[in-house]
């Protein structure tokens, strides 16, 4: 019988992560990234750091005949003042394209947003481990998928056989960037985020670079996003732009024109598909800033502009959905590899009739699963801009 001390340990690497940028050594072990060290100290505010260093779709991937395996951690976890701890963030164990079994960490810092004053306060806590048991005694494909919603330091990989790096899946990979619904808000499992859902369906390996708040246009996103090797790359674009009131039309189409101009100097004939918002009624047609409202005793959000302010140029998603279609327009017949998809045809009137947005803003885990639906539907099926090639 195996005991803990016949335990043998992997040092965690970054050739065991897929979907990272890079990883960063710290103290205790490796912290991995999905923006590149090198655009790093351009990033401006806490959101997106906090958003980049959370492993949406970052995962270990080996080989093993191990039934134990143990992943020890250190998370960091996230709640609002005035409200309950958000639910521990899950390790999803995947075996041979199979989610097997999911498991949390206890322990870990504590990061409260104060939703009020975004004042943020951060308690030390101590490392966890993510325990697997009772698995396959054959060799396997192993996959543990990283908390979305925790910040997570690897520390060590134990098993009680050895494990070998997995050999690259031959599959194409599709590059994603887009907002707080992309990176996976109010997903239960980070494997039930919507980009890793279509990934499964659509049979790619999936880099998400969505980041919760932060979708913004940012010169340094482009690059990190140019340089990252891919072969279909999608841009869902607009409604963080609307929630932070950060530009006016004058301003948003130039932006545009450039992030995909540097997108395009890595990447000149890669299938390059442009999504516009999906449905969010409370900013159709009312500017932002956005604020949160927790006179309901639940954490909501409210658009605080004035739908008058239009004609001045102040953004709505409506508003963006026509810029961007118009952009597509301009740019469609020099460049046969771009493509356009309205975000209302992943989330539109009929889904959110059916699945409405529980604060207003982010879909729930069934909406998660509606919009992969759709996304497998638009964009991989056969004569859609990822469809696999013919054999």
């Amino acid at each position: 019988m195996t005991t803990d001390r016949d335990r043998i340990i992997t040092p965690v690497t970054e050739g065991l992560l897929r979907g990272a940028a890079d990883a960063e050594r710290t103290a205790r072990g490796l912290l991995p990234h999905r923006l590149p060290a090198r655009v790093r100290p351009q990033i401006p505010d806490d959101q997106l750091a906090t958003a980049e260093s959370r492993p949406s779709g970052v995962r270990l991937v080996f080989r093993t005949r191990a039934t134990v395996i143990e992943l020890d951690a250190l998370p960091t976890k996230r709640a609002y003042r005035g409200f309950p701890v958000s639910p521990d963030g899950a390790y999803d164990l995947v075996i041979d394209g199979v989610l097997t079994a999911t498991t949390t960490v206890p322990g870990g810092r504590l990061r409260t947003l104060d939703p009020a004053t975004q004042a943020v306060e951060l308690e030390e806590g101590p490392p966890g481990t993510a325990r697997f048991a009772d698995l396959p005694a054959r060799d396997k494909h192993v996959e543990i998928w990283l908390p979305h919603t925790e910040t997570t330091e690897l520390i060590a990989l134990r098993t009680d056989a050895p494990v070998t790096p997995a050999p690259e899946s031959g599959r194409r990979v599709w590059l994603h960037h887009g907002s707080s619904i992309s990176h996976g808000s109010n997903a239960e499992r980070p494997t039930g985020t919507w980009p890793a859902l279509a990934a499964a369906q659509g049979a790619v390996d999936l880099v998400n670079m969505g980041f919760s708040g932060s979708a913004l246009l940012d010169p340094f996103t482009a690059r990190a996003m140019r340089d990252t090797p891919a072969d279909l790359i999608s841009v869902k674009i607009g409604i963080n732009i609307v929630n932070l009131d950060l530009m006016r039309l004058r301003a948003f189409v130039p932006a545009v024109h450039g992030f995909l101009d540097t997108l395009r100097e890595g990447h000149p004939t890669t299938p390059l598909l442009v999504v516009s918002p999906l449905l969010c009624p409370i900013q159709e047609d009312t500017p932002g800033p956005l604020a949160t409202d927790v006179s309901t005793g639940t954490l909501r959000f409210k658009a605080l502009g004035d739908p008058a302010e239009r004609a001045a140029g102040r953004l709505t998603l409506n508003v963006v959905r026509e810029a961007l279609a118009g952009i597509f327009a301009r740019r469609a017949a020099g460049d046969p590899h771009l493509h356009h998809l309205d975000g209302r045809d992943l989330y539109g009137a009929a889904d959110h009739a059916e699945l409405p947005l529980p604060d207003d803003l982010h879909p729930d885990p069934a909406g998660h699963v509606r919009i992969a639906g759709n996304f497998v539907r638009h964009a991989f099926a056969a004569g859609r801009p990822f469809a696999p090639p013919a054999a």
